[in-house]
């Protein structure tokens, strides 16, 4: 899904000689702290609520404070991982979408962006989830597909993502069904950490802990 393709129609833009407290009012109404400023259909840049409450004039317009607009926009054409990047990168509440000769598109709202996000990795799809710590040379997609699958069951959407302070790296697994026990006890058998692991019910990760307990037992 390109950006362009999941613009909100209801998100207004700024002029230059447009007045602070009204960028401050438009801001409200619409629960977001960034507005995108326009000259002649160009992007002229990104103005924060930050900023606005910095000028003390009452009469100011948002031409004294263009020198401190932000830059950031996406790509009208780019897939709509870019816009989640910003967003992550820049702590937006919207992101602004220009086309290659910086015409302003439109803009992108954190809350669009989580409900596409959501579509594709299918969270409201039925099935459980399983989430495998390990080394990233270690990750192997065809032998955790195969080990799912030899429990008559399918990976719907697979994810990886590497914790940046301890530097773990984690596969988030979807599965095709909510019965994951006997899953998640092939993943153990064969030396694989499971971190967390939701199915049909809430149940603390018991089997680990009885196969710890029956080693322990064999070993005396």
């Amino acid at each position: 899904m390109l950006n362009k393709e999941i613009i909100s129609a209801s998100i207004p833009f700024l002029h230059l000689n447009d007045p602070v407290s009204q960028a401050l009012e438009l801001m409200a109404d619409f629960h977001v702290t960034h507005l995108p400023v326009v000259v002649e259909e160009k992007f002229a840049g990104l103005v924060s609520e930050e900023n606005l409450l910095n000028m003390h004039e009452d009469r100011a317009i948002l031409a004294q404070l263009q020198n401190s607009f932000g830059q950031t926009a996406a790509n009208a054409e780019s897939y709509f991982f870019e816009a989640i990047q910003l967003v992550n990168e820049y702590s937006l509440t919207l992101v602004p979408v220009i086309d290659k000769e910086s015409e302003y598109i439109g803009s992108i709202t954190t809350t669009d962006l989580l409900l596409h996000l959501g579509k594709i990795t299918g969270v409201k799809e039925l099935g459980g989830v399983i989430v495998l710590e390990m080394e990233k040379v270690s990750f192997s997609f065809s032998e955790i597909s195969k080990l799912v699958e030899t429990n008559d069951a399918q990976i719907t959407q697979l994810n990886t993502y590497t914790d940046i302070l301890s530097g773990i790296f984690y596969v988030v697994l979807r599965i095709n069904k909510l019965e994951i026990s006997d899953i998640v006890s092939t993943f153990q058998r064969y030396d694989y950490q499971v971190k967390y692991y939701f199915g049909e019910e809430l149940y603390e990760n018991e089997l680990r802990s009885n196969y710890d307990h029956l080693m322990n037992y064999l070993n005396i």
